[in-house]
């Protein structure tokens, strides 16, 4: 399914970098200054009647859902299963994906529309249905998000999380179950609001340890940096053969590795991120296309970059044995993704350092948990309405406990496959709806 998706988010994404005069780059000093400038400014705080989250709290809440297991276990998986090139693809991925989720933020503002009680209502289920003309579309598309609600934003990450508590603690998988269903059940009772609240204080202290762990690591390591760069570039265009004349990495699976992994993280072309955004104390789409665009570049170029430099850096990589292993099959006997990232900072900071990436999978992965809760309440509400809040939490705490205790190599395979389809609507109505995005940020920039 990527396969066939992958042309089609870098054509989306390049025709909105091209339409807006490649807007991400030529635009960094205001989409900077309009995001990061504005931290300390009481407008970004505030939440006026109507509106579900202020704009600080739609944006911890998407990156909640983006800052999760996918930045340190979904990186060393891409490096491991594509290579070290499919970094590289990872960055491509993102530098579109910068402008496919502007886009898509900034339809959300532009098609939100107040309820009967003066509550903003928005997502892309509404720009499918009142800028489209097409109902089935939104339903699909909710149909789906529900789905990867359950699969990527819930069971993989708390599989992520028990396996790292059962390895660095010795915490048995369904305790960890249960502490989460506990944990979530609490936050899930006090409705989307208590989310919003839980995100915004817990987001910028997980952000901020992980920069300044990963900076400190590094910087043990900064001689190795040059090297690191070096074999990502190479690897991302070259076909590079196994061992015994087997074929090793190859551009088509780093490239697909990297740019999935992308998707995977950062969300990007899926609108996701617009569940929260469009309802956000927020008058400028543009404005909120901006805040779109730094949660992309903060997730995949500065964390996603950040694991992969540690990864590449500390020397648990070895090429030549995860070649030999890809082309015989043995890929499953080396370290892999938590496993993997635990050891990098491990050569760094010792058995504290496997400590802290335990941690740090534990805590992103809580916090995903909470954002998807949010965006697949939110999708079941457009299907069912308000009365389906309820089984749509048993739904999804049953499916945390399960996810806790299950083997889910099927499920992260579901996971990939249900992004991919949840993808396709949103693509698809960004496209038909994408002179509005055009026209939105002309008038933003010449006003």
């Amino acid at each position: 399914m990527w396969t066939l998706l992958i042309p089609f988010f870098l054509a989306e994404g390049l025709y909105f970098t091209v339409k807006t005069n490649w807007f991400q780059v030529t635009k960094l000093g205001l989409w900077l200054k309009s995001t990061i400038g504005s931290l300390f400014h009481l407008d970004i705080h505030r939440r006026e009647e109507g509106a579900e989250a202020s704009q600080w709290q739609s944006i911890c809440t998407v990156l909640a859902a983006t800052i999760g297991t996918g930045n340190m276990a979904g990186v060393a998986t891409a490096i491991t299963a594509g290579g070290p090139g499919a970094i590289f693809w990872m960055w491509v991925s993102a530098f579109f994906g910068m402008m496919l989720t502007y886009a898509e933020n900034v339809l959300g503002i532009c098609y939100r529309y107040r309820d009967k009680e003066g509550k903003w209502i928005g997502g892309p289920m509404v720009y499918m249905e009142y800028g489209c003309h097409r109902r089935w579309m939104a339903i699909v598309f909710s149909f789906l998000c529900i789905l990867v609600s359950i699969g990527m934003g819930n069971m993989t990450q708390i599989n992520s999380a028990a396996g790292v508590l059962e390895t660095s603690f010795h915490i048995p998988p369904w305790l960890t179950g249960m502490i989460a269903v506990i944990f979530v059940g609490i936050i899930l009772i006090g409705g989307r609001e208590r989310i919003l609240n839980v995100t915004e204080k817990i987001v910028p202290i997980m952000a901020i340890a992980f920069l300044t762990a990963s900076v400190l690591a590094i910087g043990m390591h900064i001689k190795q940096i040059p090297a690191a760069f070096q074999m990502i570039l190479e690897e991302a265009f070259t076909m590079r053969a196994g061992v015994s004349g087997v074929a090793g990495y190859g551009i088509g699976t780093a490239i697909k590795k990297g740019i999935a992994r992308g998707v995977f993280t950062n969300e990007a072309g899926l609108g996701s991120s617009v569940m929260v955004n469009a309802v956000a104390d927020v008058k400028e789409p543009v404005q909120q296309g901006m805040w779109a665009i730094f949660a992309v570049f903060l997730d995949t170029f500065v964390m996603c970059t950040l694991t992969a430099l540690i990864i590449l850096t500390s020397g648990v990589y070895d090429r030549t044995s995860y070649n030999l292993a890809i082309a015989n099959g043995g890929l499953e006997y080396l370290p892999d993704g938590a496993v993997l990232t635990g050891k990098a900072f491990a050569a760094s900071f010792g058995v504290r350092g496997e400590w802290f990436v335990a941690i740090c999978i534990v805590c992103f992965a809580a916090a995903t948990i909470l954002a998807w809760s949010y965006y697949g309440e939110r999708a079941a509400n457009y299907l069912f309405g308000k009365k389906s809040r309820i089984f749509y939490q048993v739904f999804f705490l049953a499916a945390l406990f399960s996810g806790s205790v299950m083997r889910l190599t099927i499920v992260w395979e579901l996971s990939d496959l249900w992004n991919a389809m949840m993808a396709i609507p949103n693509l698809a109505a960004v496209a038909i709806l994408s002179k509005d995005v055009i026209k939105a940020t002309r008038r933003y920039i010449d006003g």
